[in-house]
């Protein structure tokens, strides 16, 4: 049993959110410890963002090496290899995890070893850990929970990960094999990115999405464009379809998919779930401290406060966006709260931009052309191909648009939403001129370097107001 220590926070998790606000935490003078079981850095670093786009970013160069000639090169051979892709990702995910090990010593954070659950306590609930080598009871002022979030299944209708042939997101990261068949389920981020980077290893791939069409949450005109760049590259895409049965054996896994009235069987080596995630609260004792639980996400005020004195929620946890960028503005937030900054802010969602790290890419920020309808909003709206820009051209990414939603009234920036090479890059230009408030005016003033993507965005503008130059 390790010693008791007191703290002024103890973070529970070491994901994106949490080691980002115990570092905060540590900036403002506080005490602080962070636990966890597993590796430092969460899913995200270890089985999420950053392996997955390791892994992407080997079939960006498979794909490269394809079309070489087009560029005046001649490679001979590119085939995938795909375990050193897979050693490669692991070996990105141990270094960041390791650097995450460097950032917690270098800011004086105690890594309390173990899983914890929480019992009441005063000023906060007590952090009882267990199952690690530092297990004990510790005492704090706050304590911030930040255990992040899993892979859904849903085992009434046979989705669940079984038998080395039904993956989540974890086993598709660490494949034991390169599927001939591959079954993807559910066409959010992660369903597209694992359906992109198998395809391009050449694996035949089909898409299964509950909803009329795929990536649902993207502005509907940026879906369509992503379902005909998958079509073209081979995927099959079945919409408003569901999964009435999925059977698993030794050879590997046969779906009977329905769409409207007709039935179609699917018969795939692997399959790949990706229908959502749901908050990781089991085990915390939370219902007996009171704390209000939705749909396996806790329920927090815009500081992360969860009503039990002391405690703060932020990330995956307490819904979505699911996003790490949004977890660690929000650990960074809840923090400043506890430490009763002044410049302290609430947690808001309306400028957090989303990415998918497909090819090609797509990245959005603001508010879909429909969403913007149903509010009432009279809009402007701009778009620019990827074909009128000559940087597109050298490169040889000639596939993509750029599109633009303001008010009418005003100039607001309402929304944008990408599709193309290096969008997920230029998203951010957006997401600062929605904070900052800029209009159509200053966004029309502003020099973009010629020549680069980002001239796009400058056209996009200029296209909603009659006004595009290069097309």
């Amino acid at each position: 049993m390790a010693e008791q220590k007191t703290y002024d926070l103890i973070v529970i998790g070491s994901g994106p959110g949490g080691y980002v606000a115990a570092i905060r935490a540590s900036q403002l003078g506080l005490k602080t410890a962070i636990v966890e079981g597993a590796d430092l850095g969460g899913v995200c670093l270890n089985w999420g963002c950053i392996p997955t786009k390791a892994l992407l970013r080997s079939a960006e160069v498979l794909h490269l090496a394809k079309e070489a000639s087009s560029f005046g090169v001649n490679a001979t051979s590119a085939t995938p290899d795909l375990p050193a892709m897979v050693a490669r990702s692991r070996a990105i995910a141990g270094q960041l995890s390791s650097g995450v090990s460097f950032l917690m010593k270098k800011h004086r954070i105690d890594v309390l070893r173990g899983w914890a659950r929480l019992e009441a306590g005063q000023p906060a609930p007590r952090v009882v850990i267990e199952r690690g080598k530092d297990a004990g009871v510790h005492q704090s002022r706050f304590v911030l929970l930040a255990t992040g979030a899993r892979a859904r299944e849903a085992p009434a209708s046979g989705l669940k990960a079984a038998g080395g042939v039904v993956w989540t997101y974890r086993e598709a990261m660490t494949p034991d094999i390169l599927p001939g068949r591959l079954l993807v389920i559910g066409s959010g981020a992660i369903g597209i990115e694992f359906a992109s980077f198998y395809r391009t290893l050449g694996s035949e791939v089909t898409i299964v999405e509950a909803l009329d069409r795929i990536l649902p949450v993207e502005d509907a005109e940026i879906s369509a464009f992503m379902t005909r760049q998958f079509s073209r590259q081979g995927m099959r895409i079945m919409t408003s379809a569901s999964v009435e049965s999925l059977t698993v054996d030794e050879t590997g896994a046969r779906a009977q998919i329905r769409t409207g009235e007709t039935r179609a069987p699917v018969e795939a080596d692997r399959v790949i779930l990706a229908i959502g995630i749901v908050g990781n609260v089991e085990g915390l004792g939370l219902e007996a401290l009171g704390v209000r639980i939705e749909r396996t996400h806790v329920i927090v005020d815009d500081r992360g406060r969860t009503g039990v004195p002391g405690l703060f929620a932020i990330g995956d946890l307490t819904g979505g966006p699911w996003l790490a960028h949004k977890a660690m503005h929000e650990g960074v937030a809840a923090v400043e709260a506890m430490a009763g900054l002044a410049s302290a802010h609430p947690f808001e969602t309306w400028n957090i931009p989303g990415c998918t790290y497909s090819h090609p890419q797509v990245a959005s920020v603001g508010l879909t052309e429909e969403a913007a309808k149903a509010k009432g909003r009279k809009i402007r709206v701009g778009r620019f191909p990827f074909l009128g820009n000559g940087k597109a051209i050298a490169l040889g990414e000639t596939e993509g648009m750029i599109k633009t939603i303001f008010d009418e009234t005003t100039g607001e920036l309402l929304g944008a939403h990408l599709a193309g090479e290096g969008v997920t890059e230029l998203i951010q230009g957006f997401a600062i001129a929605r904070q900052g408030e800029l209009t159509e005016a200053e966004l029309m003033a502003t020099v973009f370097p010629h020549p680069t993507l980002s001239e796009m965005m400058h056209e996009s503008v200029l296209a909603a107001y009659g006004r595009p130059l290069h097309i």
